[in-house]
């Protein structure tokens, strides 16, 4: 009753209320037919254009819910009158949406007889948007007609509209043609359309400029339907690459300065599309001759002097390289110039898929063996870091967020060494320095995936223990905060044993923090530590973690702490603890537990076998077989072997597991159980130092230990048993019997100097 002189917002909200009304069935259709369709029907043609793209939005929303008769009486007889020449021109702008619409509600006699000849008469309407907008809905039209009918009454349409006088009419039909190239069989390609695509093509560049930025969108589509004109298609599209850049293309005298923008904008615009239609060039020209075809046109789109079009190609970097395959060593070049590209929306768009183009880098191409990976790409490394530091010093901190995140997969590129020297200790610059806190956690989980992957024993303790000085015992509670946010990610991302022997006590040493917040998100994590721990194992460390929550209860002042810390005693109580022995409950979790604790395991054998590798080397190429051997780090304590240890090893076998020491750099994201279970039994046979018996877990964290303690010393490889404690004022510099230099006689001992 008052929509007629109702506001504009009113109108809006009226209309998206009928078509809720209808989509969530609120009421028959019948009813709402006889309700709502003629007020629906009444508003199509209000003043206000916005008020009647609604309504049409919602009556072309009901027509594929209502029924067949109703469509008939209701909508389309009186279409037949709103279609003719003497209704206003949004009334037939109207009618040919709702006709091309309807076509998919009726057969093809009722399509023929009724809704065609509407079709012909609004193609050949006397004003040009009318015959635009009939153009663009023949689509439709065809898709319900058949093929038989579209070739003989829509294809001749197409073709006269095609040469309408009009450009909007003409690109209107060009775009229709493209998507219905499906529809039309070899014949009508090759004599009918091709011919209308030429002419496009040369008119495109020598009087009309407004079909050219369509031409260059649908050009991929275009050649896939098209294949027959490779050579045509293939040059046309390296001249659209390059439009505006070469001297031809260039400005004339008598052009004014707004014309020569304006004519620039349309040109970037055309180079943009040709950059998104690139991976579709590459499918139609086969990847095998892309560097004979191609790489040119590629190069020329990577050092675009304009941001949208290294930004589109940017995008599509990823979809290159793939379809490159093996050929992906090709575009080396181009990956290190978009990493370096000044503009951050050029490195945005690269970064999204920066671990899958890395890794497909890694192993495609020619130097796919895992020594020579970084010999193709040497400004990968230096590239990389320029990029975060870009990052950083701008204002767009979720870019930096995005690209340390992607840094994770960098153990699956390059060397650990690599890492940790170029990597790994802005990692802790950022944490200790940006403002940022995303930026911060981004950084923090990174560098504990580096710390994952890390071969080396002493750079891993001399990160874990810059983690808790600096962090965890840093003079900034900001920095406190940080230390609690890295140790969930090591919670997450290492074994349970990892994180209770290096970083349970600096964590709960946290609950006599001085500041409220600290304390605060330490009992917000104190459940997380309390699944870290197995008993009975942990009994120890368990008893420790309750004292520390009964003090909190009793001796906490602040009262929001109290009462989070009040709220997670009672999470605590429902906890039930992980056992030694894998329950049914937590089995998943128990099983993906053990595997991390076997890669840590398998990652100190590997690390072992590497320095008796090169011991050995130093052995062989020495002429005095007295030589000394090079001595240990000073804080890495070494294990003594008692008077009877005779080593049990052959040359072969110590050779096959230096092997696959070497070939799992390759395999560590993505080993499975089967393969590591494997890897356990081998080390657990080919064992030559005995097992220490009867060890005793300390509270006190040990920064020196040689390996991870477990809580069942029978799961783990003998070689690799935890070896006794030294104390913190001595000083091991032993060696281990080597069974290659002993020459199978028995080898006394040498004294660990203290």
């Amino acid at each position: 009753e008052v929509l007629h002189v109702a506001s504009v917002e009113m109108q809006l909200t009226a209309a998206v209320s009928f078509l809720t009304i209808l989509q969530e069935e609120s009421m028959s259709v019948h009813t709402y037919a006889h309700s709502f369709l003629q007020i629906i029907l009444l508003h199509l043609e209000h003043r206000d254009t916005g008020v009647s793209n609604a309504w049409l939005e919602t009556l072309l929303s009901a027509i594929e819910l209502l029924p067949k008769e109703t469509l008939r009486h209701e909508i389309l007889n009186p279409l037949v009158s709103k279609a003719q020449l003497s209704q206003t021109v949004q009334s037939r702008l109207v009618s040919c949406k709702i006709l091309g619409k309807l076509t998919n509600k009726f057969d093809t006699h009722s399509i023929k007889r009724e809704i065609l000849p509407l079709v012909k008469s609004l193609c050949q309407d006397v004003e040009y948007e009318v015959r635009s907008c009939m153009c663009r809905q023949l689509e439709n039209i065809a898709q319900g007609i058949g093929t038989e009918l579209t070739k003989s009454v829509v294809l001749p349409e197409l073709i006269e509209l095609s040469r309408d006088e009009s450009g909007s009419v003409r690109l209107a039909a060009f775009e229709t043609l493209v998507n219905m190239l499906d529809m039309f069989d070899t014949d009508d390609r090759s004599q009918t359309i091709l011919p209308l695509v030429k002419s496009f093509c040369e008119k495109s560049f020598k009087a009309d400029e407004s079909i050219l930025i369509s031409l260059s969108f649908h050009l991929g589509k275009l050649c896939h339907g098209l294949y027959d004109q490779h050579l045509r298609f293939l040059e046309f599209y390296k001249k659209l690459c390059t439009l505006g850049l070469q001297q031809e293309n260039g400005h004339s005298e008598n052009q004014i300065p707004s014309q020569i923008v304006e004519q620039e904008k349309k040109y970037t615009s055309v180079r943009k599309n040709c950059a998104y239609n690139f991976p579709a060039m590459i499918v139609f020209v086969d990847p095998k001759n892309f560097h004979m075809e191609l790489y040119s046109t590629f190069f020329c789109l990577c050092h675009d002097p304009e941001v949208p079009v290294r930004y589109t190609i940017a995008i599509c970097f990823y979809e290159v390289s793939k379809l490159l395959n093996s050929g992906v060593y090709l575009i080396h070049k181009e990956l290190i110039t978009l990493l370096q590209d000044e503009s951050l929306e050029v490195l945005d768009a690269l970064i999204n898929h920066l671990p899958e183009i890395l890794e497909l880098m890694s192993i495609g191409g020619e130097n796919s063996i895992q020594e020579n990976k970084l010999s193709s790409l040497p400004d990968l490394i230096p590239a990389l870091t320029a990029a975060e530091q870009r990052a950083a010093s701008s204002l767009k901190w979720r870019t930096h967020e995005k690209l340390l995140q992607k840094y994770a997969c960098l153990p699956h590129i390059i060397s650990s060494d690599q890492i940790y020297y170029r990597f790994l200790q802005r990692m802790f610059t950022i944490m200790m320095t940006n403002n940022v806190l995303p930026v911060q956690r981004a950084a923090a989980r990174t560098l504990c995936v580096f710390l994952r992957y890390n071969r080396r024993q002493e750079q891993r303790h001399e990160v874990i223990q810059k983690l808790i000085e600096q962090l965890g015992q840093g003079k900034s509670y900001w920095n406190r905060l940080r230390f609690l946010d890295t140790c969930e990610f090591i919670i997450e991302i290492f074994s349970k044993s990892f994180f209770c022997k290096y970083f349970f006590l600096p964590v709960i040493e946290l609950t006599h923090d001085p500041v409220a917040n600290v304390r605060m998100k330490l009992c917000y994590m104190l459940p997380k530590v309390k699944s870290a721990l197995k008993i009975p194992a942990d009994m120890h460390l368990l008893q420790q973690l309750e004292m520390c929550v009964r003090k909190l209860l009793c001796q906490e002042k602040d009262k929001d702490v109290l009462a989070i810390v009040k709220k997670t005693v009672l999470e605590l109580d429902r906890m039930e603890m992980s056992m030694d022995v894998f329950q049914k409950k937590n089995y998943e979790k128990d099983l993906l537990d053990q595997e991390k604790e076997r890669e840590e395991l398998l990652f100190l054998e590997m690390e072992q076998l590497e320095k008796e590798k090169h011991q050995n080397e130093g052995r062989s190429s020495s002429r005095d077989p007295r030589t000394p051997a090079q001595s240990l780090p000073k804080n890495i304590p070494v294990s003594v072997p008692g008077p009877s240890s005779t080593p049990s090893t052959s040359k072969e076998i110590k050779k096959s597991k230096l092997i696959r020491s070497q070939s799992f750099n390759n395999q560590a994201f993505h080993a499975k159980y089967g393969n590591l279970d494997k890897c356990a039994s081998k080390s657990s046979t080919l064992a030559h130092t005995p097992s220490v018996s009867g060890l005793v877990r300390t509270a006190m964290l040990s920064l020196t230990d040689d390996s991870f303690r477990t809580r069942n010393t029978s799961s783990v490889p003998a070689s690799f048993s935890p070896n006794p404690v030294l104390p913190s004022t001595s000083r091991g510099t032993g060696n281990t019997a080597d069974p290659k230099s002993s020459g199978g006689k028995d080898v006394q001992p040498r004294k660990a100097t203290l």
